[in-house]
């Protein structure tokens, strides 16, 4: 066990990532030697964000914290504490199941955990933190909560109302971690469309862009896990117009059936669906969608799920995630539908649309073949560089392999050439001109 070192460990999305950083910042600003989900945790205090967003996410969560609980049994840690989506849900409930933890904080509430620790806490401003991701790249957080209430969305009882960020805090955040080398900004949050509905009376994504886009400094903004209903359509002239605006867009549409989509509470048709996917491909040349798609909700049946295959053969995104329906406690769904659909004819669905997107990801794949592209590398792992183009988040989309023909710097741009493709993946190498 090690003194003043305090280990913290993040479970669940980018958007707990962003906290768990603001965390490390206040331990790391009261002196204390910090760690983000250490091979080797030795800190007397761990702390350990958890995710309650659906079944799988939650039993790694209690797992995780039993872990714990067995090493401070064991007296390799002093002091455990637990904050985060799971906590925030189910205080009570973990509170009188697992009194070996010291204590339990919510979602927004872990700012006291400093005070707890009777910690002499230098002023920090909110956004200030201590990146966990390379240098180069940073999650921005621009809002919290969602207004939506989809019928099978646990998130609104955990964060609550959507509330966004003044566009001035997070100017001055970006320009901050500009300052300190990060030149791509994935911009995050639950529910990306409605940013600023709550501060400016309306949806105010356009403008925050246009303000981020022409700070000095900024390579890369890339937009992740906005909604499809009342979409803001100004936001696509803005990415048009800024190079530096990544032509992406992350954005979750479940599924394509009329009569799951009204069952869903998703507030939008398969032919408005169709029209904003149209729409963004026009407005937007050589955009890459992300989306996510859900099988197994009740009322999927056989004439359902075929629509949704079909879609996905039609609209060819270029990069899917999928997952299978799992019922959530006090949701719209778990209160009014039957969760009648069998297990394996899920998990059977889920394996049959990836195995679709996966040939459809390796034709458009090795349409890239050929062409060249401005490459940021992240990281070097064996024979090779590691690096990602503008059509690429980090931890979820294809990565570019380049050979180790020639050194590279991490967290630099490089023009590189596809030489090759599979899935999930391109094979490259580096030209001699340099990307701008």
């Amino acid at each position: 066990m090690k003194k003043n070192r305090i280990d913290v460990i993040t479970l669940g999305c980018s958007k707990n990532l962003v906290d768990s950083e603001r965390l490390l910042k206040r331990f790391e600003d009261c002196g204390y030697e910090v760690a983000h989900d250490s091979d080797n945790v030795c800190g007397e205090v761990v702390v350990i964000n958890t995710c309650g967003f659906i079944g799988d996410a939650k039993e790694e969560s209690i797992n995780t914290i039993l872990e714990y609980v067995e090493a401070k049994r064991e007296q390799r840690i002093k002091h455990l504490f637990v904050m985060g989506c799971l906590s925030e849900r189910y205080f009570a409930d973990l509170k009188l199941e697992i009194p070996e933890v010291d204590k339990f904080y919510g979602k927004f509430n872990w700012t006291e955990l400093i005070n707890d620790l009777k910690l002499i806490n230098p002023p920090t401003k909110s956004y200030e933190r201590h990146l966990t991701t390379p240098s180069h790249y940073a999650y921005l957080k621009i809002s919290e909560g969602c207004n939506r209430f989809c019928a099978f969305c646990a998130i609104p009882l955990i964060t609550g109302r959507h509330t966004s960020v003044p566009m001035e805090q997070l100017e001055e955040e970006v320009r901050t971690l500009v300052a300190q080398g990060v030149k791509e900004f994935n911009v995050i949050a639950q529910d990306l469309s409605s940013y600023g509905t709550d501060i400016y009376g309306h949806m105010a994504l356009p403008e925050l862009i246009e303000r981020l886009a022409v700070i000095e400094g900024v390579e890369w903004i890339r937009l992740h896990y906005a909604y499809p209903t009342q979409f803001p359509y100004e936001i696509l002239p803005v990415m048009a117009r800024h190079k530096n605006v990544c032509s992406y867009l992350d954005i979750a549409l479940q599924h394509i059936s009329d009569k799951v989509l009204t069952n869903m509470r998703r507030h939008i048709t398969k032919e408005q669906t169709l029209e904003l996917i149209e729409r963004l491909r026009r407005e937007v040349p050589g955009i890459h969608i992300r989306t996510t798609l859900m099988v197994g909700f009740p009322g999927e049946g056989e004439a359902e799920f075929k629509e949704l295959k079909e879609f996905i053969r039609t609209a060819r995104f270029d990069r899917m995630g999928a997952f299978a329906y799992c019922e959530e406690d006090d949701t719209f769904a778990a209160k009014n539908y039957s969760d009648d659909i069998p297990q394996e004819v899920k998990d059977a669905r889920l394996a049959e649309i990836m195995e679709i997107q996966e040939g459809i990801a390796l034709e458009l794949n090795e349409a890239k073949i050929g062409s060249v592209l401005k490459v940021i590398i992240d990281r070097e792992e064996g024979d090779y560089f590691i690096g990602r183009t503008e059509f690429d988040s980090p931890e979820v989309d294809p990565e570019v392999l380049i050979k180790k023909s020639q050194p590279l710097s991490i967290g630099k741009f490089y023009n590189v050439r596809i030489e090759a493709a599979m899935p999930f993946e391109l094979i490259g190498e580096v030209t001699e001109q340099q990307a701008e």
